[in-house]
């Protein structure tokens, strides 16, 4: 086949080069000039891939298929022709999965997806049943095709924008943890939005699973079109599947016997959503008969993943948390009702129409002040400063300074931005990089 690839990123040149091994001829083509991706693309030619930069030719449309990196949205032109001219076009994680024969568990969300998928792996191999995380947390599936055994379960975080693009993917177990308003620039509208993250169960037969949050009003309803047995978590209400009664996690399975998981007091991760997540990862782990005192003992070891919650050090009595994943205001939600300490919330950079009255009621409760950065230091300074201790800092590293000397012993400085990265980093990975890397140096 010939076969164009869009977008030379981590998941981009993975699929070029699963289709290269699989001997197809492969042309990779990307936007960007070529002095951006110059160690890829002479990589990528020495192995026999064609390589075209600084935008995409005509050669991009004599292909039997084309595969789009995700983030490319519907109205992007090759998109668009692609459409007009009858070419089959599919994303990384589509072309992949019809590559691999292994058991998959996909998990999406609009937040919690990354810690569901470390930790529902870290169950698998913790129980002696090999397991990967991949996916949207940093390894394409593509580069799995061919270098792991056939019975290793992939644990797969699927964003949004690679949901969008699947024909025929089909995990054995499924799972959407939440959903709220996200990536409405590509989507469009939150409909859409929600349509692509329950296109994750699509594809499911009824010896399938799918793991759903009952307690999500966007979520929920996508019981009644799946055609996969249902699972439900709950935290407020009993349910069929995992919820939480008198200060424990319960299961319950559709005959409706009960058994007491565990107690959130033993779980290794703080706050309530955590509690969620923990669920429903038991629910994933049990559909592969992982036993109860395996999951238990998982939970309760479990330290989480970088830059989420990410404890990074005690300074004269305070902790220092870095939540740079919290790229919106919900993920940041979370974040402030994990902790049972007064909070210094150092907050900002690239809203996308961020609404900051979703946290008025958390801020009173539980924030003592806050430190305001990038371009939405102005909005978050405006609407608290009147109730709280504001103060906006110039630079990551003036805020983290001025933290330091608002916290006192007890404390907790937070750095859950509730924003995108983009104004002052290049990802929130840099973001949560530069932030440990400061406070490390107090």
């Amino acid at each position: 086949m010939r076969i164009s690839v869009i977008g030379a990123a981590l998941s981009g040149v993975a699929a070029a080069e699963l289709a290269n091994r699989q001997g197809h001829s492969v042309l990779i083509s990307e936007s960007r000039p070529e002095s951006a991706i110059a160690d890829t693309a002479i990589r990528l030619r020495q192995s026999g891939i064609d390589v075209e930069t600084g935008g995409h030719s005509d050669a991009v449309y004599e292909s039997d298929l084309i595969i789009v990196s995700p983030g490319v949205p519907p109205t992007n032109i090759v998109r668009m022709e692609a459409a007009r001219r009858g070419i089959e076009l599919i994303g990384e994680l589509e072309y992949a999965s019809r590559c691999l024969a292994n058991p998959i568990i996909a998990i999406t969300g609009t937040n919690g997806k990354t810690t569901t998928t470390a930790l529902t792996a870290y169950i698998l191999e913790q129980s002696g049943r090999p397991a990967v995380a991949a996916g949207n947390i940093g390894t394409p599936l593509s580069s799995l095709v061919g270098t792991i055994p056939s019975d290793t379960i992939i644990v797969a975080e699927c964003s949004s924008y690679q949901l969008d693009t699947i024909v025929t993917f089909r995990p054995k177990v499924s799972m959407i943890l939440n959903i709220t308003p996200d990536h409405l620039s590509y989507h469009g509208t939150f409909s859409n939005y929600v349509e692509a993250k329950w296109k994750i169960a699509s594809n499911q037969h009824a010896d399938d699973v799918v793991i759903l949050n009952a307690d999500d009003p966007a979520v929920a309803p996508a019981a009644s079109v799946v055609r996969s047995s249902v699972r439900f978590f709950s935290t407020i209400r009993e349910v069929e599947g995992a919820f939480i009664r008198g200060g424990e996690i319960v299961l319950r399975d559709q005959q409706h016997n009960e058994e007491i998981l565990m107690s959130l007091r033993r779980l290794g991760l703080p706050g309530v959503h955590n509690a969620a997540n923990s669920m429903a990862a038991s629910m994933a782990a049990r559909a592969f008969e992982v036993r109860n005192e395996n999951i238990r003992d998982s939970l309760m070891s479990f330290s989480g993943v970088e830059h989420r919650l990410e404890s990074v050090r005690v300074h004269k009595g305070a902790r220092f948390v870095n939540d740079s994943k919290a790229t919106n205001v919900n993920a940041t939600w979370y974040a402030l009702s994990s902790y049972d300490r007064p909070i210094v919330w150092i907050a900002g950079g690239r809203g996308e129409s961020n609404n900051y009255a979703e946290l008025d009621g958390l801020v009173a409760a539980n924030v003592k002040s806050i430190v305001c950065i990038g371009e939405e230091a102005d909005a978050i300074f405006n609407h608290w400063c009147t109730t709280k201790r504001c103060v906006k800092a110039d630079t990551l590293e003036d805020a983290i300074r001025i933290a330091q000397d608002m916290a006192i012993a007890e404390d907790v400085v937070l750095f859950s931005p509730a924003c995108k990265s983009f104004d002052m980093f290049a990802n929130y990975e840099e973001r949560g990089r530069a932030y440990k890397r400061i406070v490390a140096a107090l």
